[in-house]
Parts: C-alpha cells; structure tokens; sequence
C-alpha cells in the first residue's frame, strides 16, 4: 500500500478505487474484443487493420497494467474475478454477431467513445486532487482519442471503397 499516494490523493479513495476498477474491468474487455475481433474479422482491408487491431489490442492491456498498477498504489485491490467484469464495466463487450470487418469496427468504435468517457470521469474527478492518477488518466484518454481516430478513418475507407466499387460496376 502507498501511504504517500493516499496522502496525497485529496479525493474520496474508495471512490476513486472504485471509478478504476471500473475502467480496469473495461480494459481487459476491450482488449479481449479487439484480439479476438482480430482473429475473426472477414472483408475488406482485413490483411491492412488486422494488425492494427492486434496494436490496440496490446495498447488496451498496457492501459490495464497502469490502472492496476494506480489501485495497488492507492491501497486498493483489483477486481480479480473475471466474472466481476461484465458486473463492473460500463462499456459492455458485445460479440462479434458477424465478422465482417465493419461490424467489428463499430462495436470497436462503440467500446472506445465508452473509454473515453470513462477516462474524462476520472480525469474530472482527479483534475488539482489527485495528480498521478489525472495524468495517468488522460495519457490513456489520449490513447484512446487515437483508436477512436483509427477506426473511423477505416470505416470511412471502407465506405469509400464500396462507393467506388458500385461506380465501377454501373
């Protein structure tokens, strides 16, 4: 337990405990749907995002390191349970109904706008209190603006793609 840490936190640290734990829960879900939305996509572009998704999927985990690595200093205990997950988190974890590419980028781009949200709580929350966890927060944030980013610009790639395909075909 960080006794400085909790100290210095001039915030309500069950509260905080909780908000990260939370976003913790959502870490190891988005990381689990972009691997595996990785593995299953189909389509367009897939030979091109596949490894991208696999980058963001290892970006998600090491956003899970830090916040655990924030709970313990706080004195607190990460959700251990993989069951308490789905319990904890606000941005849910749909499966991939289809593997077509599209879909898996937009339950992607849904788990990210959730994170961000997430993510702007906590830096809300901590912003002149708590500065390790403010910054930490919105370096992940940033992170997630940049996926957000991504996968837009391959939705709308796609959407060209299709466009001029149907040109070409008339």
């Amino acid at each position: 337990m960080g006794k400085q840490a909790i100290k210095v936190a001039s915030v309500d640290v069950d509260k905080l405990i909780k908000m990260l734990n939370a976003a913790l829960s959502e870490e190891w879900l988005a990381y689990y749907q972009y691997w595996i939305g990785a593995r299953l996509m189909e389509g367009p572009m897939r030979s091109e995002v596949e490894p991208e998704l696999l980058l963001h999927a290892d970006q998600e985990l090491n956003h899970a390191v830090l916040v655990v690595n924030r709970i313990i200093q706080l004195g607190g205990t990460p959700v251990i349970n993989p069951s308490e997950w789905t319990k904890l988190a606000r941005c849910s974890y749909d499966e991939p109904s289809d593997p077509y590419i599209e879909v898996i980028l937009e339950q992607n781009l849904n788990g990210e706008r959730c994170a961000i949200q997430r993510y702007q709580e906590i830096a809300d929350y901590t912003a002149g209190k708590d500065h390790s966890t403010h910054q930490m927060a919105v370096q992940i944030m940033n992170e997630e603006l940049e996926h957000e980013n991504d996968i837009e610009d391959w939705i709308t790639d796609i959407k060209r793609m299709k466009e001029e395909f149907k040109k070409m075909r008339m």
